[in-house]
């Protein structure tokens, strides 16, 4: 349990400031800008829980499928930041200090978890 906790901290730790590091070199791309996050940030969270599961007991070798799971799970959050304002306005309202680049990356988290 407190290895998986820790595989969650540093997953979401490192893949914030690496991802901000990463996409910087990446042209941007105006609205799909959420898009290569979300895959940057799956892409890192596989490969710290591929780096991890070597050091922290009770912490199994992600798959391929983990990295899918992961991926899915970043678009799917990248998506709610697209079409969430234009459905449902009022629900950025109830989370006003959250931005708009967390939910890829919890998105990843999450799909890299379910795996």
């Amino acid at each position: 349990m407190l290895s998986w906790l820790v595989l969650m901290l540093v997953q979401l730790v490192v893949g914030w400031f690496a991802a901000l590091y990463i996409v910087s070199y990446v042209p941007r791309l105006g609205a799909l800008e959420l898009f290569v996050y979300a895959v940057v940030f799956a892409v890192l969270v596989w490969i710290i829980g591929l780096v991890l599961s070597q050091v922290l007991r009770d912490t199994r070798m992600p798959s391929s499928s983990a990295l899918v799971a992961a991926l899915v799970g970043g678009l799917i959050g990248a998506a709610l930041i697209v079409v969430l304002p234009v459905v449902a306005p009022e629900f950025l309202r109830l989370l006003p200090g959250i931005p708009a680049h967390a939910y890829p990356l919890v998105g990843a988290i999450v799909g890299y978890q379910v795996r």
